[in-house]
């Protein structure tokens, strides 16, 4: 009994250091967003003494932050851990030296750190000093909340989330309309939530020419969470009087061209404030592996891919879709473009992990193993 109650104590502060590590998500850089928790029990019960999350742009880590508010209180104490502490020598020392020098008594650690710099070396250092330690305590929720982080380090790319909204009676919109309304206003404001939390955002150039968004963060205070635009553009035929275009020098915006698209519109594109991402095209599309490689070269972690039925396509058809965020909308539109997949028609190897109900409309998460 007393063990199984010891198991619930951990997988509950493992818990809640996962939606802790949220609060920065998307913000870290190339680092996860990781969160510690330093829990003590003086005999009144367990109490959170510090709390931590790697800082906005990567530095300091989680443990670090955590250490620092716990002060002395840390020695004695357990430390949750929602990724495997790091042990490899920068400026500072690895953070399962600092949690040796800290005094703790026992690390429960929840995902695996793929890096070989990091992986079995810092629960060995742990191990060596003579702390307790705990391995992947709910390590699936945890690789869940930094799936960018560990898709980057095994596949050399971001992780890749299609979002898609479709109707009531299974459709995208109408053909030749433009944007159409499929989900209302409480559904909407949890996409921004999740552009929030990505790097970028894909769209093909269709879907950026005939609605026209702008794809960023339009809720109160989130501006600033606003992810990079991309937009998948072999040709370079992007109006230079888009949102998108007369947005760049705001929010960043990629246009992938080929490098024998038009030169003078190339050109008009990068006066107006958008950076030229040089792409290879196989069969006349754009080659997707080869463009994952570089963004994720350049940092990039989460990548959202909120284009059309064709863009969606070529990446299931690549098989470079790790996510599917589905939004069923209440409305019915009739005749118009059929969307690609629904509930009852997934792709292959995804499972459902989670679902929500936000108004009148009806969303669900779908994902293959990392």
């Amino acid at each position: 009994m007393v063990q199984d109650g010891q198991e619930a104590l951990h997988r509950r502060y493992m818990a809640a250091a996962i939606r802790l590590s949220g609060k920065h998500a998307g913000l870290t850089g190339t680092n996860p967003s990781v969160a510690t928790l330093l829990v003590r029990d003086d005999g009144a019960g367990p109490e959170i003494v510090g709390r931590g999350v790697t800082a906005i742009g990567g530095r300091p880590h989680a443990e670090a932050e955590a250490l620092a508010e716990a002060g002395e209180r840390a020695r004695g104490a357990t430390a949750y851990v929602t990724l495997e502490p790091c042990a490899h020598h920068g400026r500072t020392p690895p953070c399962a030296n600092a949690l040796v020098s800290a005094g703790v008594a026992r690390v429960v650690g929840g995902a695996s750190d793929p890096d070989h710099r990091v992986s079995g070396k810092g629960y060995a250092i742990l191990r060596e000093a003579g702390i307790e330690v705990i391995e992947r305590v709910l390590a699936d929720e945890a690789s869940d909340a930094m799936a960018g982080y560990l898709t980057r380090s095994l596949k050399k790319r971001p992780e890749v989330t299609v979002k898609m909204a479709i109707s009531q009676d299974g459709m995208i919109g109408r053909i030749g309309e433009g944007q159409i309304a499929i989900t209302g206003e409480i559904a909407r404001r949890q996409v921004h939530m999740m552009r929030a939390a990505s790097d970028a955002i894909l769209v093909g150039v269709g879907t950026a020419t005939e609605d026209d968004p702008e794809l960023t963060v339009r809720l109160p205070g989130l501006a600033a969470r606003s992810p990079a635009r991309i937009v998948l553009d072999p040709a370079a035929r992007l109006p230079v009087t888009s949102k998108l275009v007369q947005t760049a020098r705001e929010v960043p915006l990629l246009v992938a061209a080929g490098v024998d698209a038009d030169a003078p519109h190339r050109a008009g594109l990068e006066n107006a404030g958008a950076s030229l991402l040089a792409i290879e095209t196989f069969d006349g599309r754009a080659a997707l592996p080869e463009l994952l490689e570089d963004l994720a070269a350049k940092g990039m972690s989460t990548l959202m891919v909120e284009g059309g039925a064709k863009t969606v396509g070529h990446f299931l058809e690549e098989g470079l879709v790790d996510r599917i965020a589905l939004f069923r909308g209440a409305v019915v539109i009739g005749k118009g473009i059929a969307a690609p997949f629904d509930e009852d028609r997934m792709p292959a190897g995804f499972r459902l992990l989670r679902r929500a109900v936000y108004g009148d409309d009806h969303y669900s998460e779908w994902a293959r193993p990392i």
